[in-house]
């Protein structure tokens, strides 16, 4: 029964600690988006979509910077 007990105790603290490791690069890559809107609130949900686009191609996250900096000057300069 101890070693049960061990490896349950085990398996959920690696289980919360990968999900507190993917919420907080999350949280992360979201705070770089809205880091690049400046303040402008059609530009925040912009590059919110555009961190969702990127996502969805499976940008590697080492590019995503390089990759929301783009998307953030092609943003069109007239809603701004």
């Amino acid at each position: 029964m101890d070693y049960f007990i061990i490896v349950v105790t085990t398996a959920a603290g690696l289980y919360f600690h990968w999900w507190l490791f993917r919420r907080i690069r999350q949280w992360s890559d979201r705070d770089l988006a809205l880091s690049l809107a400046d303040g402008n609130e059609h530009k925040r949900q912009y590059m919110l979509e555009q961190l969702a686009r990127a996502r969805a191609q499976g940008v590697r996250r080492k590019e995503l910077p390089a990759w929301l900096e783009q998307a953030a000057e092609q943003y069109p300069r007239g809603d701004a």
